[in-house]
């Protein structure tokens, strides 16, 4: 314990883990190499000083059922990218009978014919430590590899929580300049269910960040990374693939934050 600052002891113990250059991922640890950034500059204590500030606002508190959203077209207030020189992806609100929010769910359909990372962003959404989550579902006979991502600059720089819904393996990257760089993996053990929950924490404790993965409710990653601060918010699916969302929340987690900066010493 620090004089004047509490922490977890589940905290304290993947912060001395991460400082040991080992990672957390489901109840193991795994020595990780060293973390590029591929040239992406870190935030200034300042800059990540006024990002913060500006997550005390009420609009960040956002949740999108698409049951209103017209049929057949992109939900209001999202756009796509691609990571590469591939054709977008078709991303479409449809009808699905077991949508965890019906009726409506957001369709998507990658046919990349190489590595890329396709992504439907949340306009005007920008966190510094948001908790996302959203149900998911693989379209049957394609299957596929999709999730959400956070700390978007565009569409070559992001982190991603990418689950495969059929080989279940979940994996935490950061794209780098278009550079995919895998910061975690693990296999899952999935609920026995149609639509899954893949929810994403990114959270600071002593100047250190650190992002968690849940699958269904779980913890299966847990890693620090520091190269991507403030970016929008939204959905990925990589390479060729077809995967449903619905039930998209974000919300800022600004209330983590320390409540004092640590001790010179």
């Amino acid at each position: 314990m620090l004089r004047g600052i509490v922490l977890h002891a589940s905290h304290v113990r993947r912060k001395v883990l991460a400082t040991m250059g080992v990672l957390f991922v489901a109840g193991t640890v795994c020595v990780m190499g060293p973390s590029l950034s591929h040239g992406v500059q870190r935030e200034t204590q300042e800059e990540k000083a006024a990002n913060l500030k500006q997550q005390a606002k009420g609009g960040l508190f956002q949740q999108w059922p698409f049951d209103q959203e017209p049929l057949g077209g992109l939900p209001h207030g999202f756009v796509k990218a691609v990571s590469s020189e591939e054709p977008l992806a078709e991303w479409v609100v449809q009808l699905h009978p077991t949508a965890p929010s019906p009726p409506h769910v957001v369709a998507a359909l990658s046919n990349c014919r190489q590595s890329c990372y396709q992504v439907l962003l949340a306009e005007g959404m920008q966190y510094e430590y948001p908790d996302v989550s959203v149900r998911l579902h693989a379209s049957p006979g394609i299957g596929g590899s999709g999730g959400v991502v956070l700390g978007v600059r565009d569409a070559k720089n992001f982190y991603g929580a990418i689950v495969d819904l059929v080989t279940q393996q979940v994996r935490f990257i950061r794209l780098s300049s278009g550079i995919a760089t895998i910061l975690g993996q693990a296999t899952v053990n999935l609920k026995p269910v149609d639509w899954h929950t893949l929810r994403v924490q990114r959270n600071t404790i002593i100047s250190k960040d650190f992002i968690e993965v849940f699958m269904d409710g779980t913890l299966v990653l847990s890693v620090e990374d520091q190269a991507l601060g403030l970016g929008q918010v939204g959905f990925v699916v990589s390479d060729k693939s077809a995967m449903l969302f619905d039930s998209f929340h974000a919300v800022p987690l600004f209330s983590h934050r320390p409540l004092s900066p640590p001790p010179a010493y």
